[in-house]
């Protein structure tokens, strides 16, 4: 083992006139940079890696405090001190890469249900409609557009307002108006450990500090939200409480009713992302019912429709806060296409939202089905409705979930990495896996298969370069 730390020796015995336990932190650092370290790896204890160095006890604590306030290790107790792994940097502001493998619903294959909706829509155009639908509107939608939202929110809120809706070109869109209208650069922004990898790219591009909590199967905890909270000024909270991106998890009500208490108590606003909401077929209710005047409650039609309608429907706590919104918003995005708008009104007046959303549930479960068959060996996260998955990779691949991921999108299947979604620097040895898709069921069975090889023959990706 000393030849591990062999080529720290030189650095630590040389001229430099740091301090000791400064360079000892840079080797570390060093190393991880270099893949020395890998992602989850162990450090030795505070008096083993004294002893192998030679220092002093109390510099090499005071190198691993350093190194856990520059996030590159962590601790827990009874585990010791162990390396976190590497995020996404999201350097958006310089063009950097960035991981957004979008989960797609999978496509209905019912010709009645498709020749109605081309109906509908030629019936739109056909009315003579169309000039004014290519004239600019004031951004929220029309009386119309609200009131579609409205109807299709009715079994999920109580009460929604025409006054308090606004209707937006996309959740994604919208989450940089509210990004950018609760927080200012450098301010913090509770988030669950894992999220939407769209909403790290925001805050990066906004300089907005995103703070992982401590989270379980539900979320993130009470206890975790409340430290912050006491800890630090929060200028909002970030939450995707059903059928959590990746996790698949969905939020109890008892949790939902502990969040929503905490917000009162430190008026924490609230940005309730509820993108799935309309997927599962026995809804469940928002914490915008709980909260209503702290909570700024989304979802849309890209996760029940598909995902080139970028339809979103905003209920916000207030008429004049609807008002400050449409002007966030506004200056980001002018306003929804009207077309797109009057299409979403159309469909979801006549019913063919609901008859595509039976559509596509009918088809999750198929594939949920088979992921069932073929996963039954391994331990994976799944909702019966849903269209992705969360697998945790069994232990001759757990410390390769890049690698798993990177090789299969070769191969054509939608898998994303953990690290993608990590916002604590410490990825679990999982990936999400995509159900839908433009893929046949067939297609989506032979790319079970694929995957499912990795797991039985790790030794496959021993000869993959990247």
């Amino acid at each position: 083992m000393k030849n591990r730390y062999s080529h720290w020796f030189a650095a630590l015995a040389s001229d430099d006139k740091s301090p000791v336990y400064r360079r000892l932190v840079n080797l570390i650092a060093a190393d991880i940079d270099s893949g020395l370290y890998q992602p989850q790896e162990r450090l030795p204890t505070l008096r083993d890696m004294a002893a192998r160095l030679s220092l002093n006890y109390s510099t090499v604590a005071r190198a691993y405090s350093e190194a856990r306030s520059r996030g590159l290790i962590d601790s827990s107790p009874g585990t010791g001190s162990y390396v976190k792994g590497k995020t996404p940097s999201f350097s958006l502001r310089g063009g950097g890469d960035v991981e957004m493998t979008m989960n797609s619903l999978p496509e209905p294959a019912d010709p009645a249900l498709l020749e109605a909706l081309n109906a509908e829509a030629a019936a739109l155009f056909d009315g003579g409609n169309l000039q004014s639908l290519l004239r600019y509107q004031d951004f929220g939608g029309s009386e119309a557009d609200k009131l579609a939202g409205v109807q299709l929110l009715a079994p999920l809120l109580e009460q929604p307002s025409v006054e308090r809706m606004l209707v937006c070109p996309g959740i994604h869109s919208v989450l940089v108006a509210l990004l950018s209208m609760l927080a200012k650069a450098g301010d913090t922004v509770c988030v669950p450990d894992l999220v939407y990898p769209g909403l790290k790219a925001i805050a990066a591009q906004l300089g907005v500090s995103l703070k992982a909590l401590e989270c379980d199967s539900e979320g993130p905890t009470i206890r975790s939200l409340e430290a912050m909270c006491r800890a630090e000024s929060v200028a909002a909270l970030y939450l995707n409480p059903t059928l959590q991106n990746p996790t698949t998890h969905t939020m109890s009500m008892r949790r939902r009713e502990a969040i929503a208490d905490l917000a009162r108590r430190y008026s924490l606003p609230i940005i309730e992302d509820d993108a799935y909401a309309l997927v599962p077929e026995v809804p469940v209710a928002p914490i915008a019912n709980l909260v209503p005047e702290l909570t700024y409650y989304v979802t849309g039609l890209s996760k029940c429709f598909g995902p080139g309608m970028r339809v979103a429907y905003l209920h916000t706590p207030g008429k004049l806060i609807a008002k400050r919104t449409a002007g966030a918003l506004r200056s980001l995005s002018v306003m929804a296409s009207p077309v797109n708008n009057a299409l979403a009104t159309r469909w979801i007046d006549k019913g063919m939202l609901a008859a595509m959303v039976t559509s596509i549930r009918a088809e999750s479960r198929a594939r949920q089905a088979l992921a069932a068959q073929y996963f039954s060996d391994y331990s994976y996260a799944a909702h019966p409705d849903g269209f992705h998955l969360w697998l945790t990779l069994p232990g001759a691949v757990e410390q390769s979930p890049s690698v798993v991921a990177s090789h299969l999108r070769t191969q054509k299947v939608g898998v994303v990495s953990s690290a993608a979604f990590s916002t604590n620097n410490r990825p679990p040895p999982a990936v999400r896996l995509c159900l839908g898709g433009t893929t046949t069921r067939y297609q989506y069975e032979e790319s079970l298969k694929l995957v499912v090889d990795i797991l039985e023959h790790p030794s496959h990706l021993s000869s993959i370069s990247f």
